[in-house]
């Protein structure tokens, strides 16, 4: 269903001003959450109330008006009045305070809570459900332009009716706060920590690799693009689980970067040479005395002194990347696990500035490719849903990433090839392949799931058999 992005209902209870107001409604535009939250609200003034909360987590110091609100806002009053009071709101704002994604995350939360509340309220209580009824009803007569009751000439009889609704609605609904207010904040407690879920989530999908720095990582990405995939993991459990996994291999993918950098400055044996930063120690020995000084430095000139032998560092980032995963029916249990493998390789790409094509194949081929690593909220969605299912044509993949390596883009590409089928390879396909392989000089590296590595081996440079993506042999493909 489209839902509107217009904030018709400025009104509020708290000292908002006019660039929270016109913040507020940027945000409404980019936020389905906040959409669905209106729609479906309880209380006739569901969009204004939606706007405090915002504002209440958001500012520095939100504080609610005295007087010269609205009638129809006083149940709004006394819902923000519960909230702010509670001794752990404070908390909750060191979360939100100045901080947009957050704020409006938190608000899309807390609104979900006051309206299955509210819902439930209603359902055991008649008398609330007709003063929200009496109320509603009246709202339609009194635009939300019209002017308050209070320091009128002359009071027009639809305020007047409205006002008196509001009264009796307020009054019940501080009743029933009395009666049931443990539940109600505790639903609040509640809605505080799925959104620092949802906001560690985010962090996993879209934040980089480096330890420490998801949130600074997350800040470069568009806020449209954080809110739209912060909606989706706000209800889409398969989304939070790819989450959890690529949290989970982007923390392995960092350290195995690490591991390669360390490991280049390791020593490896003697060689000769003359850098002076790896003379062994007993030719600085000998430049000491000066009996074999000159012999030292007539060795050091041509380069002929012992020094330790170093493994060169290796060239990070060399080449595209392309990742052809398996997707027949035996893969569906792992696919929340290879969806957050491809995310960590995707961490990698956009660190290193490479292109990464995925291509999904059963017995047919879904080309997704991510320009220096780049994917947006749309992309990711995409890439979460997609499930071919079906048998398993390793001859059909592979042809697809001739064709993209064929590309002036994927040149020197490295292919990570993932199944845990079997399906044979005629010799014909396997001589021109390897070819291929031989003309356009790039590797393969194959993780295979199942049993049979003999057909991967055939046309992989390095095969490892592994049982899932969560295992030290199945890391190898981070260090590419």
């Amino acid at each position: 269903m489209k839902r509107s992005k217009i904030v018709r209902d400025h009104r509020s209870v708290l000292n908002t001003d006019a660039f929270d107001k016109r913040r507020f409604k940027e945000l409404f535009g980019m936020s389905d959450g906040l959409q669905k939250v209106r729609d479906e609200g309880q209380l006739p003034t569901a969009e204004a109330l939606l706007g405090d909360i915002w504002a209440a987590l958001y500012k520095m110091k939100p504080r609610i008006v005295a007087g010269g609100i609205h009638p129809a806002l006083k149940a709004n009053q006394t819902i923000l009045k519960k909230i702010m009071k509670d001794e752990h709101f404070e908390e909750y704002r060191n979360f939100t305070r100045l901080d947009d994604l957050a704020a409006t995350v938190c608000t899309v939360k807390f609104g979900e809570k006051i309206n299955a509340w509210l819902a439930d309220a209603k359902a055991l209580d008649e008398e609330l459900l007709e003063k929200m009824e009496a109320v509603e009803a009246l709202q339609d007569n009194v635009p939300i332009e019209q002017a308050t009751p209070e320091g009128m000439d002359e009071i027009d009889e639809p305020v007047q009716e409205l006002a008196e609704a509001s009264d009796k609605l307020n009054d019940k609904l501080e009743l029933t706060l009395e009666t049931s207010g443990e539940r109600f904040l505790q639903a609040m407690d509640e809605a505080v920590e799925e959104t620092i879920k949802v906001k560690d989530s985010l962090i996993s999908l879209m934040g980089g690799s480096s330890a420490g720095k998801g949130d600074a990582d997350l800040k470069k990405v568009p806020l449209r693009e954080q809110l739209a995939v912060a909606d989706q993991l706000a209800t889409n459990p398969k989304m939070q689980e790819i989450a959890e996994w690529a949290g989970r291999f982007k923390e392995v993918a960092s350290k195995k970067q690490k591991t390669n950098y360390a490991e280049s400055m390791e020593r490896r044996g003697v060689t000769t040479g003359n850098e002076i930063e790896r003379l062994l120690p007993i030719e600085l020995g000998l430049y000491t005395h000066d009996a074999t000084k000159k012999d030292f430095l007539r060795r050091f000139a041509e380069e002929e002194t012992m020094q330790y032998d170093q493994r060169k560092r290796e060239e990070l980032g060399k080449g595209p990347i392309v990742f052809c995963l398996d997707q027949s029916g035996s893969m569906k249990l792992l696919d929340n696990q290879s969806k957050g493998f491809i995310l960590a390789l995707l961490s990698i790409a956009k660190k290193q500035r490479r292109d990464l094509c995925v291509l999904l194949f059963s017995t047919t081929v879904q080309q997704e490719t991510f320009v220096k690593g780049k994917i947006t909220s749309s992309e990711l969605a995409r890439l979460a849903r997609t499930y071919l299912g079906g048998g398993t044509d390793f001859t059909l993949s592979l042809k697809e990433a001739l064709k993209v390596i064929g590309g002036s883009t994927f040149k020197n590409a490295d292919v990570i090839f993932v199944t845990d089928g079997e399906d044979e390879i005629s010799n014909s396909f396997l001589k021109e392949f390897n070819e291929m392989k031989k003309q356009k000089k790039f590797n393969v590296l194959s993780l295979i799931l199942g049993k049979d590595t003999k057909i991967a081996e055939s046309f992989s440079d390095r095969v490892l058999h592994v049982t899932d993506f969560d295992e030290e042999g199945s890391f190898t493909a981070f260090e590419i």
